[in-house]
């Protein structure tokens, strides 16, 4: 599976130009299986969502007319607003994995990030995801979710961790340690892609990158820079490997109340 790490800075609050830039970014890569936004990556990290979140979609639709149009998955997360049957609003960090203009998997972000204020105005999602795509079972997670190693430890239901985020560069040790660590002890490939640039609170310098299920990296995009990167991951290596150092059928069992 060939994937292309797409590394942006996200202008606040602005998801047409945002896609225009995408656009123009995917237009100087190599054709990819899969390609993977940071989160909220049409409006930056929004905490009070109420004029901002998205109401008719047109982000999630440019991904499904652009994965149609390049035969391809894409994977992001935006800021969504619902409206129930009786008409009462609530907000959610959606990841969107869509491929081939077709919603194939979402999952809202469960672990909202308190000290941020995000749990004051967002539902947090209820269940893990894991979505197939061709050889490889993705486990879907966003930012905060990588602090909580319970929350993806490896069950047998999945090959990789897709991993969206608007991480700070005040935290990017923690960043590079949690998503080498979540590779290791779960024996898988994981795809971790952040934003650059800045908003009101925070300044990112990304760290997006595909690390394989030894911890180590097989591609990185520029510190603090727009860029993208692509790589090939394999099943067969993943396989092998996993079957010559079987660590993971020493692992505790544990009882799940989620």
């Amino acid at each position: 599976m060939r994937i292309t790490l797409i590394q942006t800075d996200i202008k606040w609050a602005a998801p047409l130009d945002n896609a225009i830039k995408v656009e123009k970014m995917l237009a100087d890569v190599p054709r990819s299986d899969l390609y993977v936004l940071p989160e909220m990556w049409s409006t930056g990290f929004v905490t009070e969502p109420e004029s901002v979140a998205e109401k008719d979609g047109c982000s999630l639709q440019w991904m499904l007319k652009t994965s149609e149009r390049l035969r391809s998955s894409i994977c992001g997360s935006l800021a969504i607003e619902e409206r129930d049957k009786n008409g009462n609003v609530s907000y959610r960090n959606r990841l969107y994995y869509v491929s081939c203009g077709h919603i194939v998997a979402q999952y809202d972000k469960h672990h909202l990030f308190t000290c941020g204020g995000e749990h004051k105005f967002y539902t947090p999602g209820k269940g893990r995801v894991v979505v197939k795509d061709g050889d490889f079972r993705w486990l879907l997670l966003t930012c905060y979710d990588l602090r909580f190693p319970v929350w993806s430890r490896y069950r047998g239901d999945y090959d990789g961790i897709i991993i969206v985020a608007n991480w700070p560069e005040s935290r990017k040790v923690a960043w590079d340690t949690l998503i080498r660590a979540r590779a290791i002890e779960n024996q898988c490939y994981v795809v971790a892609v952040n934003r650059v640039g800045a908003d009101e609170r925070c300044n990112y310098v990304g760290g997006s990158a595909i690390i394989n299920a030894k911890g180590m990296t097989i591609a990185k995009c520029a510190t603090g820079l727009e860029s993208t990167e692509t790589a090939e991951i394999r099943m067969e290596e993943l396989n092998n490997f996993r079957n010559k150092f079987a660590v993971l059928e020493d692992r505790d069992e544990y009882e799940f109340n989620y």
